[in-house]
């Protein structure tokens, strides 16, 4: 079977098939169970065998483009490789089958390496504590704001607006909304990053912090920093500090002395671990003394006599976040991440920074930089150049899949129009790095000499080009057999 005839699993599904077999019941059938709490049985459920499911899914696993092909440059995300000792890690048998129900006497191991984890992340940002609880980047920002509110409220104003700049993630004004503040945008200079007179302007004692993303998305790093943090000070607010690019600096600067107050870290991104499907992720929220009482509950406590708990009695706490601590797996694959390089963590930033300005100076001279600032863990290009031949950035992404890679970020951030925003990680080699470079190279030839190719690119991936308009206007989200079959 070709891989483009795989089709759905429902299409596979025949009357009577199975993938599972159960031994005759040996014990009384329980018959008290009140109807409203049985599961009943679902409608139109695929009846596949074991062997259908498995050569199905691996067949569209196959169709592909993953991080263990090869370079996925999508920018922000940083996809990068995940060592195999993080996955031995995480399978160890007492992590693994570990449940959140246990009691703190059976998961001593488990809230050991919790409490030591967040000891290594405040020491990396300088911050006096953290908490673990949030599971994703966006939730860690809404712990975040919400231990800013809750300061506040404690001093009798919770303010009326949050400071985001134009070149920060789009979760942000997101988070802020979401905390109950207004969002006031403030605007990137020419340089990509925030004048100071534009933020004077702005702050103001209604205002409860400016949220800033470090570096920023296009890849620049804030220099003035330091004096942001003073004139945020000065009026009574927060810096919060967007850590999602934190394998920018990790190791090398220090968010604490930024003036950073509350920052959140995607552990999932910095410290890797398997992206795909929505997740899995952790978001750890490190924060200044003066947001300690607020940290959610609840928090990993050691006892004098070495063993730990958690507390869940913090009276100024903003409250429990979700049912259990974080995405556990993600924690133990982070500690691996860290601990492999130990007091060289600094390493990750510097190779993937290495790793962008290469891939920078290699392509600046066929693909337009908006913004000539020196670049961090990323590299914002534009497609202004390919654009004088009708090509945009989306052709470029879609052809760029014929030659074997993901496509990077495009259209974001919302300042660079056509971006193509590129981020290698420090997991790359020179090698990797010079095909790719080399693909996007061949790209902008075929733009300039064959702009009529990419009409119908992707051409070797399973799904040729589709109707992206149509497919947003007109989402198919449920399936329903096809005619005559």
């Amino acid at each position: 079977m070709k891989l483009r005839d795989e089709g759905l699993i429902f299409e596979r599904s025949r009357p009577g098939k199975t993938g599972y077999s159960l031994p005759p019941l040996d014990v009384p059938e329980a018959t008290d169970i009140p109807a409203a709490l049985l599961r009943g049985e679902i409608e139109g459920e695929a009846e596949v065998s074991e062997v259908d499911v498995a050569r199905h899914f691996t067949r569209l696993s196959r169709m592909n483009l993953g991080i263990e092909d090869g370079l996925y440059p999508l920018g922000s995300c940083t996809m990068k490789h995940n060592p195999r000792i993080n996955e031995e890690m995480a399978r160890l048998p007492g992590f693994a089958a570990s449940h959140p129900y246990a009691p703190e006497s059976l998961s001593q191991g488990n809230l050991a390496l919790m409490y030591r984890l967040e000891r290594i992340l405040a020491e990396l940002t300088g911050l006096a504590r953290v908490t673990l609880t949030p599971c994703a980047g966006a939730q860690g920002e809404l712990a975040g704001i919400l231990m800013v509110r809750k300061a506040l409220e404690k001093k009798g104003n919770p303010r009326k607006y949050v400071l985001i700049p134009d070149s920060a993630h789009g979760t942000n004004p997101a988070t802020a909304s979401f905390a109950g503040y207004e969002v006031k945008e403030l605007k990137s200079n020419a340089n990509g990053r925030l004048d100071l007179h534009v933020l004077e302007e702005a702050m103001t004692e209604d205002v409860a912090a400016l949220m800033m993303t470090v570096p920023n998305t296009l890849g620049i790093f804030e220099r003035r920093i330091r004096e942001i943090a003073d004139v945020v000070h000065a009026k009574g607010g927060f810096l919060y500090g967007d850590g999602a690019n934190f394998n920018a600096f990790v190791g090398l600067a220090n968010p604490g002395l930024m003036g950073i107050d509350v920052m959140h870290m995607n552990l999932h991104k910095t410290f890797s671990t398997p992206h795909g499907g929505g997740g899995p992720g952790a978001g750890p929220v490190a924060v200044a003394a003066s947001l300690v009482p607020h940290m959610p509950v609840p928090t990993v406590e050691k006892r004098a006599d070495g063993t730990y708990y958690l507390e869940s009695d913090r009276p100024e706490s903003i409250g429990r976040l979700r049912s259990f601590s974080s995405q556990f797996g993600v924690l133990v694959r982070a500690l691996s991440y860290i601990l492999t390089y130990g007091e060289e963590i600094g390493e990750v930033a510097k190779n993937a920074v290495l790793n962008a300005n290469y891939i920078r100076a290699r392509l600046a001279d066929l693909y337009h930089l908006k913004y000539d600032a020196p670049s961090m863990h990323e590299v914002v290009f534009s497609d202004k150049k390919q654009t004088e031949h009708g090509i945009h950035n989306g052709d470029i992404a879609k052809r760029l899949m014929d030659y074997g890679f993901p496509p990077p970020t495009v259209s974001f951030p919302l300042i660079v129009a056509g971006a193509l925003m590129i981020e290698p990680t420090e997991t790359e080699g020179k090698p990797e790095l010079d095909v790719f470079i080399d693909a996007m190279r061949s790209i902008a030839k075929e733009a300039a000499e064959k702009p009529e190719i990419f009409a119908g690119a992707p051409y070797t991936t399973p799904v040729r080009r589709v109707d992206e308009v149509r497919a947003a206007k007109n989402p198919i989200l449920r399936w329903k057999p096809r005619e005559g079959g």
